[in-house]
């Protein structure tokens, strides 16, 4: 199976658009507001001596803080063009980036036989992702940590819809960023709240542990606040 065109198409059509500087996505925040907090919610469960896949890697923002903090890092991402934005940020190499449609369980499993047992970062995956495609994405994530990896997954609740449609609905209309979004055709927030820990009991996941959180965006608020949407997340073990 492979993701649909129109949906490659959104994606790839979005990362051409936009600039490989941090912060010039939506959800590109600095490390220290996303995967440095999630990294002190995982690695209690997690041998940081085993590879980190990043999953929806983007531009590489948050992968390579997590090359930082396991032995290797690898960060994939269904466009070409964010993996080519991800390599040009990372001149020293810290860590690997490559295409990879995570609905494709062949490319996957070929990924994870190369690395071995993986533990595995998604943030913010699951709820943009076209409805039939959700189980596989929950199953690569499965089929990545084996027997000894970890997962930190982290999903938008049915709550961000609110804050993003008063975001949308302010005077002159939706900010710069997530205007962007909705040009390309793209649907954050569109999984409900117990969609994503059913998918991922069904791909053979087990929740270790689990909270409220809230996702910080690079768009401000009128108050001057970061914007920030309402999430959920999961450390996972193989079952």
């Amino acid at each position: 199976m492979h993701v649909s065109e129109r949906y490659r198409e959104a994606w790839e059509g979005y990362w051409r658009g936009t600039s490989g500087t941090q912060g010039a996505a939506i959800w590109d925040v600095d490390p220290s507001l996303a995967a440095a907090p999630h990294c002190a919610l995982l690695l209690p469960y997690a041998d940081a001596s085993l590879p980190v896949v990043d999953l929806g890697c983007g531009n590489g923002t948050q992968t390579r803080y997590l090359a930082t903090r396991f032995a290797r890092a690898t960060g994939v991402d269904l466009s070409h063009a964010a993996i080519a934005h991800a390599r040009h940020a990372d001149p020293a190499g810290r860590a690997e980036f490559e295409q990879l449609d995570l609905v494709d369980r062949a490319a996957v499993r070929e990924l994870g036989g190369r690395l071995g047992d993986s533990n595995v970062y998604m943030r913010a995956v699951i709820h943009q992702s076209e409805p039939q495609d959700r189980p596989q994405v929950a199953a690569a994530v499965a089929d990545l940590l084996g027997e000894r990896g970890r997962a930190f997954v982290a999903e938008l609740t049915s709550a961000a819809k609110g804050v993003l449609r008063q975001a949308a609905q302010r005077s002159g209309g939706p900010p710069e960023k997530l205007r962007r979004v909705f040009e390309h055709g793209l649907k954050p927030g569109s999984a409900e709240d117990e969609e994503t820990p059913a998918l991922l009991r069904a791909a053979g996941l087990t929740i270790l542990a689990d909270g409220d959180t809230g996702l910080a965006q690079t768009e401000r608020m009128p108050d001057g606040t970061l914007l920030e949407l309402p999430a959920r997340w999961y450390v996972l073990a193989r079952a």
